[in-house]
């Protein structure tokens, strides 16, 4: 039985998983993205974040913990260089997986893994958008004039309605005139 093991082992040795993963890692911090089948880039997600989250934190001891995981150092060089100065201020979530489909062969699902802040065409592409406000579910009101403003707000607040003296009362007078006009016909 297999209770709450977790990691998908990928159809390998222990050795073999963990060699492919350290080798997709370092090749997903030199390109910035890969391309491979789906189940390998959640297990990617899983090994690379937290090599992402010490390489915030400059130090000998985390260099050597994060080359421990790569075994390249390049990769390493990289990492605690120009990516560690882009997400320096992410609290997480470093990476995201796009499914591409199946691939032709053998029909396995294709995924596109990539570093979230290395992604040009989505940064400008938000760069150009306006902040957006944050609005309610259940849809926006329409602007109101000044008139129909203070018309709302004294129906809403039946304090204010009895306080003041509106114009609208001769409105009530024409509503029950067009009463009268409909009851002789």
């Amino acid at each position: 039985m297999r209770h709450g093991k977790k990691d998908n082992h990928l159809g390998r040795t222990a050795s073999h998983r963990k060699a492919m993963l350290s080798n997709m890692a370092s090749s997903l911090i030199i390109h910035k993205r890969i391309e491979t089948t789906l189940a390998k880039a959640k297990e990617l997600r899983k090994y690379v974040e937290p090599l992402l989250t010490r390489a915030k934190e400059d130090s000998t001891h985390n260099r050597r913990i994060v080359f421990s995981y790569l075994n390249d150092k390049e990769s390493t060089k990289e990492l605690f260089g120009a990516v560690s100065d882009k997400i320096a201020a992410r609290p997480g979530g470093y990476t995201r997986i796009i499914k591409l489909g199946n691939r032709l062969g053998d029909a396995a699902e294709t995924a596109l893994i990539e570093l979230v802040d290395f992604n040009d065409a989505l940064l400008l592409a938000n760069a150009d958008k306006p902040a957006r406000t944050r609005r309610s579910r259940r849809g926006g009101k329409k602007e109101l004039s000044a008139a129909e403003t203070v018309a709302v707000k004294k129906e809403d607040h039946p304090i204010v309605a009895e306080s003041e003296s509106t114009p609208e009362e001769p409105k009530a007078e024409e509503s029950n005139g067009a009463e009268q006009g409909t009851e002789k016909e």
